[in-house]
């Protein structure tokens, strides 16, 4: 398809402020060509002007703007563009509205219940996509074996495309349908997206749905069981909001470029590129798939032309823009994610794997409490970096100008408010002298004063380490070495730091192709055609269903074959791959799989051997395989290939002349300033090096040649760089600025590492998926240096223990420790789970270890251990661990992070030297009490403004009557403070005491959101604070008092009371609604959300975790599908918000039936107390716990029970509401407005999921 002798082919990438071109030529020459994504003084439409332009210059003949474009010369057009992210990030698609099963009419808008940003008091979620919702009265359930519910009437069997068996509870009623149809349709709403639970196996409902709306006339309908047929509601929910969102938009802009050619393009061939990395014709182009159109083309182009001239060694790729970075990774195939958040979106469909992160050529600098930060705030676009003439801030630009890297002589006048003047030196200078200037006034008397470019060059090492960070997590998560990748470079402000980050990476080589600053355009050229297929699945992978998935793969397989034979491909050009997504049962952890290099055999289904390629892959990302365990198929997929892409054929000429430099310049590096040659790159001839320090400058890019490496051209005009080592690693151990920010990614990057061995190597679901751990590096007393993820109940707690191991176990001699925490699902104790609801006794609750050498001379301990752990059995009524197998490989996976952790720290001392590794450590503390400092005087001198007082004291109960009471003493000169619990509640009978731990966690949780801003969470946090707890309180309960509801309750307590002495928020739910049921058989365990509190400018959230906790919760339908329960509502609860000026987030309502018997344990609070409002805001709603007995009794169970259920009985939860703040009748009411999403920074790829996973614990 792709020879189109005689012919203009194009290639087009449209971003969002540039559109590159990419132009084969009938003679068989490349042209590309780059101009505005918008300029509608001199054109429409980039794409097609882009195009025009190439037919003028090349065939000299007149194609004038006003006329449509004649397409005779035209062989075909291919593009990637950001329209439907740019509609996504601004939220301006089509009007939607979103028909649902009854009782789930707030699903989407709950999600999985987390929140974003975890220290955001003001928990800002972008608005679901959907104007409108439809509840549909229908229901179908999965049918399950065993099931005892009573049965009044006989309900239709049906069977699901997976093989399930499911019942038809409640049957469609089309006729209320069509009158809710009729009614959007009214208003003027005609895009409709269909989501009904269970419809990615039986899909009937929701196409009798969407025949019925297409016939009313609705132009877009998307159902959830075409878009993405995959088990989970809510990705899928948001696929096909999105999918029906954003269709009508690509079409539109398809309509609008297709006018500007005669015919409207009819006999051209155009396709458009896919976030899997293929091409799709443009009428198959939706809005699911396009999110990542645009840089898919870049992560193909690199990977095309890189992979094989590095000798097939694995490439990272590097794209370096303005506000961000995209990083992603190539051996041999693509990396696929099938669930990634874009623009606060979810989306089930297959993407590359495109980690975007924080930094780019407009990232702005900041100096916030003596460090130095990037990002994550850009410049923009408008008004850009201080040098583009337009008032903007100070950005990595600018720090690479004020350098010397960037020449102004070499770009085009197109800067200042007439857009005709020349990049300024001048304002970058100024603004770096008066950043410099304050920089040095931080500076102690004994520090060396920073000259401009020491500020700017430190600036530029924190921006290569914050991109480091992305790219080691994307290796490593993996099993695979940093240090043996290919660094590919493009994008236009990559090249600038190249050799810096593959330095610091320990990478050897940096390949940037000829057209690095097109690449996006230029993969388009070389991509292929690709069909995908796919449908759900629920069988073993096992020799019994070998003949139906290879049925099912066939027919799969036939149908991508005869898409792509009628698209006009003949079948030697096309290739089928045949992906199968398996997990072992019992887990959630699916991957992926390609049978490539693993043939089929009589063991194996026809398509390849699965179960090898499954094993192999596992031991490879976890370390281990699960023996004898049945694995599940839960999709098939197929992807179809039709070879398209272009051979490129350009060779550079041998040169037998050295290359000259056009100039020389000054570059200011670690030695300081040195003599630089520029080299224009289309003048390099190609075999000859040139040694670093040097400047290659192409139309589109920059590419800076550091000393001690060197550049080659290679035949096909690519730049091949050789990284040699960092000579300058000699540092002091008196506190430099830049070194500081730099060590503060550095032990962050160790506590990360030490986190991906443990969740690689451990076992559990509750490590292994739920990511419910932390990994810390303590200095040389036992103080907390960094630690990841930032679990708030995690913050304190690490430190307490380490340093009892430190005083009191009498620890000498160390010089650093490192420590992981993981949650093991089960200890012993009186319940299964441990966490007992009427426990009086630590006991009661499992195991007990206060100090526990569990590796002894390099030997696991593992009957000591067994012999603790079987402990619980000796006391009335509890039982030892239940599962002691998991217990043990997860201990072992918690001394194999720590082994890493161990073994990164003592790399950074043989490069540092242990005292300035030890000295920075104590810096970096030192750092985060200045930032509290910084606050405390801040709010001090606000509080004595205001009442002339610098004391707050503040009072709140527990539904027992349990009183939590604080005094806060401010000292406005030091910045320090007392916080004084002093009258607080003594100790419970019941599990409701909290160790002083837990309050020291909730303390730096609230210091940290009161900060506002990124800090070094560690023991710094409360050097300026001193903490009065009275022993004997629940604040600081005896050795042996239980505890498991002061971890989940009384920590929420506990921020509640700080943020009423402070004001800084209405309380919020105030409790985590722990509910657990289980049998002998299973066992399950949810939080669950409510409303956030309101605050001084404010509404709070919906249907959210707040503070202490932050856990996602069960998707519906795996809910439904794994546990004999039925979800018959999860909405918001209206009117359980507080009102005031700003009004506080209403809880939720979750109804659980029960099919069988189990024991349903419930451990909550704010069941008597209602959360507090402010300034005159109402409090929010008490929560209920009811229970409906199946003979029609109703029960109120109390905020703490455990109760045996029987089938039919249904568990009806209504959570807390969160405060109002301020009074409701007061001026200016309405919140102010939320800033457009493409304003502030988005991240994305599977390194943020795997975060926002860690934080939603």
């Amino acid at each position: 398809m792709a020879e189109t002798e005689g012919k203009f082919d194009f290639a087009i990438d449209r971003g969002g402020t540039f559109t590159d071109v990419f132009a084969r030529l009938p003679d068989g020459r490349e042209r590309v060509l780059k101009l505005l994504s918008r300029d509608p003084q001199n054109y429409k439409d980039a794409p097609t002007e882009g195009i025009r332009r190439v037919l003028e210059e090349e065939t000299g003949q007149p194609f004038p703007r006003e006329q449509p474009v004649e397409t005779s010369l035209i062989g075909w057009i291919r593009m990637g563009t950001t329209v439907a992210t740019n509609a996504l990030l601004e939220r301006e698609g089509e009007r939607t509205a979103l028909l649902v099963t009854k009782g789930f009419k707030d699903l989407l808008h709950i999600g999985t219940q987390a929140r974003p940003k975890l220290f955001d008091l003001e928990v800002s979620v972008p608005d679901v996509l959907y104007e409108e919702v439809i509840e549909v009265d229908e229901r179908i359930i999965l049918r399950q074996d065993g099931c005892q519910l009573p049965r009044k009437d006989p309900k239709r069997i049906v069977t699901g495309s997976t093989g399930d068996s499911l019942e038809v509870w409640k049957e469609l009623d089309l006729a209320q349908v069509e009158k809710d149809l009729r009614g959007v349709l009214s208003r003027g709403i005609t895009s409709l997206a269909v989501l009904l639970l269970h419809s990615y196996t039986w899909s009937d409902h929701e196409k009798a749905v969407g025949a019925l709306a297409r016939s009313l006339g609705f132009t877009q309908v998307s159902l959830s069981s075409e878009v993405m047929p995959m088990v989970r509601a809510v990705p899928r929910g948001y696929t096909v909001c999105a999918d029906a969102y954003l269709t009508p938009k690509i079409h539109q802009y398809l309509k609008g470029f297709t006018s500007g050619f005669k015919g409207g393009l009819k006999d051209v061939d155009v396709l458009f590129m896919q976030s899997d990395g293929g091409l799709t014709p443009m009428e198959h182009f939706c809005g699911s798939r396009a999110i990542l159109s645009g840089p898919a083309g870049g992560v193909v182009g690199y990977a095309i032309t890189s992979y094989s001239q590095m000798e097939n060694k694995p490439v990272i790729g590097f794209d370096m823009g303005g506000t961000s970075t995209d990083v992603s990774r190539y051996a041999g195939h693509y990396e696929h994610v099938f669930e990634a958040s874009t623009a606060g979106v979810t989306l089930q469909a297959p993407q590359l794997d495109i980690n975007t992160v924080a930094a780019g050529g407009g990232s702005r600098l900041f100096f916030r409490s003596g460090m130095f930060v990037v990002g994550p705030e850009s410049a923009g676009a408008h008004p850009g970096p201080a040098c583009y003439r337009k008032g903007g801030p100070l950005t990595v630009t600018d720090a690479n100008l004020a350098l010397g890297r960037l020449l102004p002589s070499f770009f085009p006048k197109i800067f200042g408010p007439g857009e005709n003047e020349p990049l300024s030196m001048e304002e970058t200078m100024k603004h770096f002298n008066y950043l410099t200037e304050e920089i040095n006034l931080f500076l102690s008397p004994s520090q060396s004063k920073m000259s401009v470019e020491e500020v700017a060059m430190g600036f530029i090492r924190v921006a290569n380490e914050a991109m480091c960070r992305p790219i080691r997590a994307l290796t490593q998560a993996k099993g695979h070495d940093t240090s043996q990748h290919v660094l590919a470079c493009f994008g236009g402000a990559g090249g600038q730091h190249a050799c810096a980050i593959a330095r610091a990476l320990g990478m050897k080589t940096v390949f940037i192709h000829k057209y690095s600053g097109v690449l996006s355009a230029y993969g388009l050229a070389l991509a292929d055609v690709v069909e995908e297929v796919q449908e759900p699945c629920s069988l073993k992978y096992a020799q019994h269903c070998f003949s139906e998935l290879d049925r099912r793969v066939e027919q799969l397989s036939k149908r991508c074959h005869d898409t792509l034979c009628a698209r006009g491909f003949s079948s030697s050009q096309i290739t089928t791959e045949v992906f199968l997504h398996l997990r072992y049962e019992g887990t959630d952890c699916a991957l992926m799989i390609t049978a490539a290099g693993h043939p089929s055999s009589s063991q194996s289904c026809r398509a390849g051997d699965f179960h090898s390629a499954f094993t192999e892959r596992y031991l490879k990302e976890f370390g281990f395989t699960i023996l004898d365990r049945p694995i599940v198929v839960d999709d098939i997929r197929v992807r179809g290939c039709g070879k398209s892409g272009i051979k490129s054929v350009y060779k550079t000429k041998l040169g037998s002349h050295q290359a000259k430099p056009v100039t020389m310049t000054k570059c200011y590096f670690e030695d300081g300033y040195l003599d630089t040659s520029v080299y224009l790159w289309e003048e390099l001839p190609c075999g000859h090096s040139i040694q670093g320090p040097a400047i290659i400058i192409d139309k589109n890019s920059t590419i800076l040649v550091e000393p001690c490496c060197e550049a080659r051209l290679t035949e096909g005009g690519d730049v091949c760089l050789t990284v040699g080592s960092d000579p300058h690693c000699a540092l002091g151990t008196e506190l430099n600025t830049v070194q500081l920010s730099i060590f503060s990614h550095r032990f962050m990057s160790i506590a990360e590492q030490m986190g991906r061995v443990l969740q690689r190597t451990s076992i559990s679901t509750n490590i292994k998926e739920r990511l419910d751990f932390s990994c810390a590096v303590f200095g040389p007393d036992g103080g907390l240096v960094s630690n990841a993820p930032h679990i708030p109940v995690h913050l304190g707690a690490m430190q307490e223990t380490v340093q009892y191991q430190v005083f009191r176990k009498g620890v000498s001699g160390a010089v650093f420790f490192v420590a992981s925490r993981g949650h093991h699902a089960d200890i012993g104790g009186i319940t299964p789970g441990s966490m007992p609801p009427h426990s009086t006794s630590l006991q009661q609750e499992g195991a007990v270890f206060m100090s526990f050498k569990i590796v002894t001379r390099g030997v696991f301990q593992e009957e000591a251990v067994t012999e603790a752990l079987m402990a619980p059995a000796k006391y009335p009524d509890c039982s030892g661990t239940r599962n002691l197998h998991d217990n043990l490989s997860d201990l072992r996976a918690q001394v194999a992070a720590n082994q890493r952790g161990s073994q990164l720290v003592g790399e950074l001392i043989e490069s540092y030297g242990l005292d300035v590794v030890q000295a920075y450590m104590g810096y970096i503390q030192s750092n985060a009490e200045l930032a509290v400092r910084d606050m405390l005087r801040d709010f001090a001198r606000c509080r004595r403004q205001q009442t002339g007082l610098l004391e707050v004291e503040s009072e709140d109960f527990m539904d027992d009557g349990t009183p939590i009471r604080l005094r806060v003493q401010i000292n406005e000169e030091q910045g320090s403070a007392v916080f004084d619990f002093t009258g607080t509640g003594t100790e419970v009978l019941g599990n409701c005491n909290a160790p002083r731990a837990i309050t020291l966690s909730a303390l730096i949780y609230c210091l940290r959101c009161m900060v506002g801003q990124d800090i070094p969470l560690n023991q710094g946090c409360l050097a300026p604070i001193k903490v009065i707890i009275p022993p004997g309180s629940i604040l600081q309960p005896s050795q042996n008092a239980a505890v498991v509801g002061g971890n989940v309750l009384t920590s929420q307590r506990v921020v509640d009371v700080i943020f009423r002495a402070f004001e800084m928020c209405a309380a919020s739910q105030g409790c985590m609604n722990n509910i657990s049921f289980g049998s002998e058989k299973i066992g399950y365990y949810e939080t669950v959300a409510g409303g956030a509190g309101a605050g001084p400018s404010w509404n709070g959230r919906s249907g959210v975790h707040s503070h202490m906790t932050n856990t996602r919760i069960t998707d519906p339908e795996i809910l439904e599908k794994r546990y004999p329960v039925i979800l018959e509502q999860f909405s918001l609860r209206p009117g359980s918000g507080g009102k005031g000026k700003y009004c506080g987030g209403d809880g939720v309502i979750r109804k659980l039936l029960f099919r069988n018997k189990v024991v349903l344990s419930v451990l909550t609070e704010r069941r008597s107390t209602c959360p507090y409002g402010l300034q005159g805001g109402e409090d929010g709603a008490a929560g209920l716990n009811l229970l409906h007995r199946a003979d029609g009794r109703l029960l109120n169970l109390g905020a703490k029970t455990s109760v045996s259920l029987e089938p039919g009985d249904m568990f009806c939860l209504y959570t807390p509401g969160g405060g109002g703040f301020g009074r409701e009748d007061d001026t200016n009411s309405k919140p102010q407005k939320r800033r457009r999403l493409n304003e502030t920074f988005l991240e994305r790829g599977s390194v943020f999921e795997y975060r926002m996973a860690q934080e939603g614990v």
